[in-house]
């Protein structure tokens, strides 16, 4: 075949595909609830004549193209009344949906989630998403409904320990996790040392989580991603909502100002406990208490053009007398929404999120001692959707960080000490994605995707080398706007989906991710005093490389729904610090690190009901994480801290009868890994702890079980109330917060144990109330 030839040939094939293209309209539009005009995230169209379909996006918008002609739409949303419309489909046409929320009788109680076959026919591998509405009726500590402890219920996520403010994903240590609210980083998620999150669930309108088979659009942490989407604001009329605890309270306002054009929401959360502690105890001035605000505009411009301004600031306070400490988060994010066209959606915003600590003393001894720690972030991000056909849905964009780290600083009046400053350290981050979601044929869907990322490390500091005793052998001083270091990398993204049979499917995914900051740890427990630091010349980013696949089951009824999936991760340039390194205000800490490597393997399973008066799940994870670094434990392989062989959790909830349901939760999990002493020397007469290899011991076993029970009230036309009843650790188990080594008194020369414990059980009354 001759070059003319082959010239003709694939001008006659582009020719046909754009007669193909031509042939073809598209409606679009967005979907909403119709009491509230909050849009739905995960909604799905779907069109009877030509079996295909389309799921809204983030901010309730869809896109389908088929041939012109006469057709039958069909809406639906779990929890929600499916809508059909039928429509004549000559031109592009947009076409927004509201879908009314769906009562049901007392022998029908659903749980409320994303579609009941999404799980098996997307493409999402390891994700879980969670809605308000099925955290409500859960029992909680102190009876505050809280969404970021429930996904802890699901496999593959667990807390990093009672008393420790964190979460881990598969493996992952608590700083490989990004934490989004509204788009914004947040940097510590957790109250009263983690035993609250910073998310007021009646704010929020949709979680959802990654832990592995992560989208090419996310970036910067090495092991899963929390998107976290606050609600815009009830467009048809005022409605508030609370709840009146033992030890907190809240109260949230939504509205319109302008119907269907401006709306706002307005949720505060506080408790006070530093009311009733001085009750309980001798000091005076007692501060233990957190509080939060969330608040958000929506501004509606027209059916192109959206733009949405919200923020969150928190904090937490917690001291006596001449001592005390608080941190928390401020973020806040401006979003423009703009429908360029049919097939192509647009979403521009700016972000600035906010993370400080601050620990202050003022005695006879340290006149005014501040220390404080933190870091700044401002984010320009943009992302684009493209709908070009309704097997493919094509996403591209990129984002630019400006990070301020400042790792530390003490400042004090007085004479005895001295002032210490941490050089501080800016970073640029920018990350370049495109992805594609295909439905290659009937059975077998795919989302693929590359990102780009870079990391260059500025700023005005002194960058040192080290030998293997910590001695500087090198030095570099970079003036204000020197490039230190840069790192780039590419990070592929693949997903895989063959539907053996309607209900049932087969899934694999791979990702690699790049992550440029590390959180160093103060003690062996996660706290607030934790300080974040940037990749340095000395200080390498993170790798890993997960690989997962699946099993995914769906009853005929869609009563039950079940799942396995295995997963792998290899992680290199591990950041750690050495035995007995000197941690807090250290201007060289950098000769305290190493580098090491590790994994994490897995297995999880889980099992859901989702239909009739007893709904709820089961959950289990058998896993192990592995480190190894030359420098500790001669090199050998160790648990990490966060190493938990087995973890499981059941959850269930019983419709006693209209108004009234019971639900209760058990969960255990193995001890994790720390290191404990194996004998004793003595120096000047007292008896010291000589400790085992790093982490070669194990906490005691954790397990709790809570219950709650829930009545409504009768229900009004404008007021309904309820009242939540709860038990948090039913039996009264004294699981271990810490363990410490004291020499014994029946024994002198040898050491005893001694375990505190948080709480044995905590019973919690809360008045809900919305009007």
């Amino acid at each position: 075949m001759n070059s003319i030839l082959k010239l003709k040939l694939l001008l006659f094939i582009s020719l046909i595909s754009c007669a193909s293209i031509a042939q073809q309209v598209t409606f679009s539009g967005t979907i909403r609830d119709a009491n509230t005009g909050e849009e739905l995230i995960g909604a799905t169209v779907f069109v009877q004549e030509t079996s295909e379909g389309a799921s809204s996006n983030t901010y309730g918008f869809y896109s389908l193209s088929v041939k012109p002609g006469e057709y039958t739409i069909k809406a639906d949303y779990l929890g929600y009344a499916a809508q059909q419309i039928k429509v004549s489909l000559l031109k592009d046409k947009l076409l927004n949906i509201e879908l009314k929320p769906e009562t049901t009788s007392i022998d029908e109680i659903n749980i409320v989630g994303t579609k009941s076959d999404r799980d098996v026919s997307s493409t999402d591998v390891g994700m879980e998403r969670m809605q308000m509405a099925e955290v409500n009726k859960l029992p909680v500590l102190f009876g505050e409904r809280d969404v970021f402890k429930s996904m802890q219920l699901l496999p593959g996520i667990s807390s990093a320990g009672e008393g420790g403010s964190g979460i881990n994903v598969r493996g992952g240590a608590t700083d490989q996790n990004l934490i989004l609210l509204d788009e914004a980083p947040v940097y510590s998620a957790s109250h009263l040392l983690g035993f609250f999150s910073v998310f007021n669930s009646d704010a929020l309108k949709d979680m959802t989580v990654y832990k592995g088979g992560i989208p090419a659009q996310y970036g910067g942490r090495a092991s899963s991603v929390f998107d976290i989407q606050m609600k815009n604001g009830n467009t048809k009329e005022i409605k508030g909502s609370g709840g009146i605890g033992l030890i907190s309270s809240r109260l949230t306002l939504e509205g319109p100002i302008a119907e269907d054009k401006v709306s706002f929401i307005v949720s505060g959360r506080r408790t006070y406990a530093d009311i009733f502690a001085p009750l309980a105890t001798d000091a005076e001035d007692t501060k233990l208490y957190f509080y939060d605000l969330n608040a958000k505009l929506r501004f509606k411009f027209s059916d192109k053009d959206q733009l949405f301004l919200s923020g969150y600031f928190g904090s937490d306070k917690f001291g006596f007398e001449d001592m005390g400490m608080d941190w928390g988060n401020a973020t806040g994010t401006a979003r423009w929404n703009h429908i360029y066209n049919p097939k192509l959606f647009s979403n521009t915003s700016f972000i600035y999120s906010n993370y400080a600590y601050n620990f202050k003393v003022n005695s006879e001894s340290f006149n005014d001692l501040r220390m404080t720690s933190g870091i700044v972030d401002y984010n320009l991000k943009q992302d684009f959707t493209w709908y070009p056909n309704p097997n493919n849905t094509l996403k591209f964009g990129f984002n630019a960080i400006h990070h301020s780290f400042a790792p530390g600083e003490l400042i004090s009046d007085g004479e005895s000490t001295n002032n210490i400053k941490v050089d501080s350290r800016k970073g640029i981050e920018t990350g370049f994605y495109i992805s594609n979601k295909q439905n290659i044929n009937a059975r077998l869907n795919a989302s693929y995707g590359l990102r780009f990322s870079s990391f260059s490390t500025i700023g005005e500091f002194t960058d040192r080398d080290y030998d293997d005793e910590g001695n500087i052998i090198d030095e570099r001083v970079y003036e204000k706007g020197d490039v230190a270091s840069t790192y780039w990398n590419v990070e592929p993204r693949l997903a895989l989906t063959y539907l053996l049979t309607s209900n049932t499917s087969l899934k694999a995914s791979y990702n690699y991710n790049t992550q440029y900051m590390h959180l160093l740890a103060n003690s062996t427990t996660e706290q607030p005093t934790d300080y974040w630091v940037p990749v340095t010349p000395n200080v390498k980013p993170l790798k890993v490389h997960q690989y997962s696949g699946g099993l995914f089951h769906n009853t005929e009824n869609g009563v039950w729904e079940m799942s396995t999936e295995v997963y792998y991760k290899s992680l290199n340039d591990l950041v750690d610090f050495k035995n007995g390194a000197e941690v807090i205000l250290n201007e060289n800490y950098e000769a305290e690190l190493v580098n090491g490597k590790g994994y994490s393997k897995g297995i999880e399973f889980l099992v859901r009901k989702n239909k009739g008066l007893f709904t709820g799940w089961f959950s289990y994870t058998l896993s192990q994480t592995m480190n190894q670094f030359d420098e500790i434990n001669n090199g050998e392989w160790f648990s990490a801290r966060h190493d938990k062989t087995h973890d499981f959790s059941i959850v269930g909830a019983y419709q006693l009868s209209k108004r009234t349901s019971l639900s209760a939760t058990f969960v255990y999990n193995t001890g994790i890994a720390v290191t404990l002493p194996y004998g004793v020397y003595e120096v000047d007469g007292k008896v010291l702890p000589l400790y085992s290899d790093r982490n070669g011991g194990r906490m005691p076993d954790y397990h709790r079980m809570d219950v709650s029970l829930n009545v409504d009230g009768k229900k009004r036309k404008r007021f309904q109330s309820s009242w939540n009843f709860s038990i948090y650790n039913l039996y009264g188990r004294e699981n271990a917060y810490s363990i410490s080594y004291r020499e014994s008194e029946s024994k002198p020369g040898s050491l005893e144990a001694v375990q505190y414990a948080l709480f044995k059980f905590v019973p919690s009354v809360t008045y809900n109330f919305t009007f």
